[in-house]
């Protein structure tokens, strides 16, 4: 038998506590840096601000507060609607076009929210081709009609709406698609059609997964700064940006920071609070495929109608308009400097993706290693940065590497009577920190899921033959997940590829991506110029939504992925 000391551990298990253990202390500290920014802004609560606050307080924040209150609300209305009625419409329904529309819902999520802002705003404007035309065809004067601003409140809620209702589609989509059959025949045989199978019994057991995808969506919203920004709209993120950069002023721009990561924090409570201790879950593990309810004459064009316009107005009118600019005024510097914009972009979204996949992939073995209380807290801690806004990330972050460049010049001042410069604030290395806190999460999930899906067995019997817990990540785990690998690092990719706000706080001096370009050419009402970098983030953006398509089609257990259609 194995040797027991007195703390009542065998030798066996002294040496497997003691084998974990560095992947434990790993896991806790990739935790605690992720948590950084967060930490930070929390303590700048109790920092005082002076006079500033209270200018703040007594001038914008009522705006900042509605409007982003406002901005929550219609979007979460606007993308639950969306979302889950098409999503319902291509799942269980049969109408013209329907295996188009399954994928075709997807693209607008390849448009950020700030390049349809572009694009729309010089087709609606005043000057834009639609107004005047109305004006030639019809010759009326500016006094003679009128025509609703796209540059407001309501045309930001609207726009933001119409890029973001594919997260709900996405995941409403998938849980219909792992609807039991059971269940809805027995709504059936009550004499349920299908508006009220959908109302009573689809969407309350899809309520997880459609709850998640509104969140998602609201995520996105708290997050937004390009397009409110161009539309003049005063949300936290802009007036985050407006303080730090336009008053100087980073405690109050902290204080805000930490405001916009109440309406995080509150918005998480919510949703966990209304779902309270009810869970959602099939009791048989039989599938069948899913009835499909066919639609004739007026109901099926409706049913294309309503599929069409979310993807005609969130995607195909945007790329055709950018496409158009671009051709016709494109930004001419662009052709000079693009591999210059285009370099930046990719190498800061290639590390990103990079140190995302290899901090998810020591996060999720480091928890299936000893899963304790200890580590999955701490990668739950790890995972939260995509619920936290990028300008939030942004000033937690700026503020110790800043404080930490000053004293490093203070040093090598009174040492050596020189100046170091802005060894951490001035570089590429807090934005790449900043997007691996924001993006951490996406990376982290895809990889928790591969890993989930392998054996414990495989582990035991890797150890029998003498590998270490490194080697049976390196030689095992790895070649079996790398096609999820792959897909998070995309994922991660494109997500760095859009994000505007933490770049345009973060970003070192005279460095631009495509992003910055296309919204410093946007923001000087430049958009035609603009349309060259917007069209190109589109183009990289496209790439994933096409995996994710081809990964749901698959998605239904049980499902061969060949159905027939109409």
């Amino acid at each position: 038998m194995p040797r027991s000391d007195n703390s009542g551990l065998t030798s066996t298990a002294r040496r497997r506590v003691s084998s974990t253990a560095p992947w434990t202390a790993l896991t806790l500290v990739i935790a605690a840096i992720v948590a950084l920014p967060i930490l930070i802004i929390l303590a700048h609560i109790v920092v005082p601000s002076g006079d500033i606050w209270h200018h703040l307080a007594t001038t914008v924040l009522g705006r900042y507060i509605t409007n982003t209150l406002f901005l929550v609300v219609t979007v979460g209305v606007g993308t639950f609607v969306i979302g889950t009625g098409t999503a319902w419409l291509v799942v269980m329904c049969r109408f013209p076009g329907r295996r188009l529309f399954e994928w075709a819902l997807l693209l607008p999520l390849a448009v950020p929210t700030y390049v349809i802002a572009y694009a729309y705003t010089d087709f609606l404007q005043y000057a834009g081709p639609l107004q005047t035309w109305l004006r030639e065809a019809f010759g009326w004067s500016q006094a003679d009609y009128y025509f609703p601003s796209i540059r407001s409140l309501g045309g930001a809620a609207t726009l933001i709406t119409l890029v973001l209702y594919p997260y709900v589609y996405m995941l409403a989509r998938a849980a219909f698609l792992e609807q039991s059959v059971c269940v809805l025949d027995v709504g059936r045989t009550l004499g349920r059609g299908p508006w009220r199978l959908f109302a009573g019994i689809a969407v309350p057991l899809a309520r997880p997964a459609i709850v998640g995808g509104v969140s998602l969506a609201l995520m996105e919203t708290l997050n937004e700064f390009g397009a409110v920004q161009f539309f003049g709209v005063d949300t936290f993120t802009t007036g985050i940006y407006r303080t730090w950069f336009g008053l100087g002023e980073q405690v109050a721009a902290a204080q805000l920071a930490a405001c916009l990561l109440a309406f995080v924090i509150v918005f998480v409570l919510l949703e966990r609070w209304s779902r309270g201790k009810r869970q959602y879950f099939h009791t048989s593990s039989r599938y069948q495929q899913l009835p499909q309810f066919p639609l004739q004459g007026i109901r099926a064009w409706s049913a294309v109608i309503v599929c069409a316009l979310p993807v005609t107005i969130g995607f195909l009118i945007p790329c055709a308009l950018l496409g158009h600019l671009a051709f016709q005024q494109g930004d001419t510097r662009l052709s000079a400097n693009f591999l210059e914009y285009a370099g930046n972009s990719l190498i800061l979204a290639a590390l990103a993706a990079i140190i995302a996949v290899g901090l998810a992939v020591l996060l999720s073995y480091g928890t299936r290693l000893n899963a304790n209380r200890v580590t999955r807290t701490a990668t739950r801690i790890a995972a939260i940065g995509y619920a936290i806004p990028g300008s939030v990330i942004a000033v937690g972050i700026l503020i110790p590497f800043a404080w930490l460049d000053s004293q490093i010049n203070t040093w090598a001042r009174t040492h050596f009577d020189m100046l170091v410069g802005l060894i951490f604030s001035g570089s590429a290395f807090i934005l790449i920190y900043a997007y691996v806190v924001r993006f951490l999460a996406v990376s982290f999930n895809a990889v928790e899921a591969s890993l989930g899906k392998v054996t414990p067995a495989m582990d035991a019997a890797a150890r029998t033959l003498g590998q270490t817990a490194g080697g049976t990540l390196r030689r095992v785990h790895a070649p079996i997940m790398r096609g999820s690998l792959l897909a998070a690092g995309i994922l991660v990719f494109v997500d760095v590829m859009k994000e505007l706000p933490a770049t345009i706080i973060l970003r070192p001096f005279n460095f631009d991506t495509l992003a910055v370009r296309a919204h410093n050419l946007a923001s000087d009402e430049r958009l035609a110029e603009a349309a060259t970098s917007s069209l190109t983030i589109v183009a990289v953006g496209i790439l994933p939504v096409i995996l994710l398509s081809i990964a749901m089609r698959h998605s239904r257990p049980g499902d061969n992925g060949k159905h027939e259609d109409l």
